[in-house]
């Protein structure tokens, strides 16, 4: 959308947090690829559009996440499944599409997902984060994923357990996206190069530790209901490269190889 940056699961419909995320993915790699293309002299409007659709996207995400601080500051709290962020919204204005108890919001793999491209981001030399109470409420997201790793969710599929009853329940999916977020934003500068220490970003060293803990006792499987999961592939690889077992990590791979590839593409 032109005016909020937000990018839509397709043409007039509402935008997902983590398709939006992966969406924006692609305009910052070709932003880097740009960058890499750069000649003294020569026309870089290609370049600094695609760097401020970039950063458009991410605040796009940023004010919407914003707009529901309130609920970030009761989840901390609570863990309420009632009371955390949204996992869409409209694309147009930015605001909650459907109800707290009309979806199954509570996403922790999507907010770590957004964390860890903000981080990725900002550590390329692009900066997104623009205000000291943008810094302040980053802080609280990291809050809010820290305790990913005891905290079930609806994963990455929205539906909870295997059955699609709407269970929650704790996903590798989750686990692994929120530890890659974690350790890509402990120490580091919301502001950049030019920031101080208060945009800095800190995050406890033993959290990003649990996380790895948990994800090698679930692992291979998905989830406690789901032997075998494709999300796991987003935390074995791009884009969290969350497991440190090479032995696990390929096991893992094997199975899901073995067991959802198909013809055309992994089954969920």
């Amino acid at each position: 959308d032109p005016v909020t940056g937000l990018i839509p699961a397709q043409p007039g419909s509402d935008t997902w947090v983590r398709d939006c995320t992966y969406a924006l993915h692609s305009v910052w790699a070709l932003t880097l690829a740009y960058e890499k293309l750069l000649v003294p002299g020569e026309s870089t409007t290609v370049y600094h559009e695609l760097k401020g659709r970039t950063v458009k996207g991410l605040r796009g995400l940023l004010y919407c996440m914003m707009r529901q601080q309130d609920k970030v500051y009761r989840f901390i709290e609570t863990q309420s499944p009632t009371e955390c962020l949204h996992a869409k919204y409209d694309t147009r204005t930015g605001n909650t599409a459907v109800g707290d108890q009309e979806w199954g919001h509570l996403q922790m793999d999507a907010t770590s997902l957004f964390l860890l491209t903000l981080a990725q981001v900002t550590s390329s030399g692009i900066v997104v984060i623009q205000s000291l109470s943008e810094v302040d409420f980053v802080q609280k997201l990291v809050q809010y994923i820290m305790f990913a790793y005891r905290t079930p969710d609806f994963g990455v599929f929205e539906r909870g357990d295997k059955n699609n009853r709407g269970i929650r329940e704790l996903s590798c999916c989750s686990v692994g996206l929120a530890k890659a977020a974690l350790v890509g934003m402990r120490n580091l500068n919301l502001f950049g190069a030019n920031g101080g220490l208060r945009s800095v970003i800190k995050v406890p060293l033993e959290l990003s530790r649990q996380c790895s803990r948990v994800l090698q006792s679930i692992l291979p499987r998905g989830s406690a209901s789901k032997e075998f999961d494709s999300s796991v592939w987003s935390i074995l690889t791009y884009p969290a490269f969350a497991l440190e077992d090479d032995e696990q990590a390929r096991l893992c791979k094997d199975l899901l190889e073995g067991n959802l590839k198909g013809r055309y593409g992994y089954k969920r």
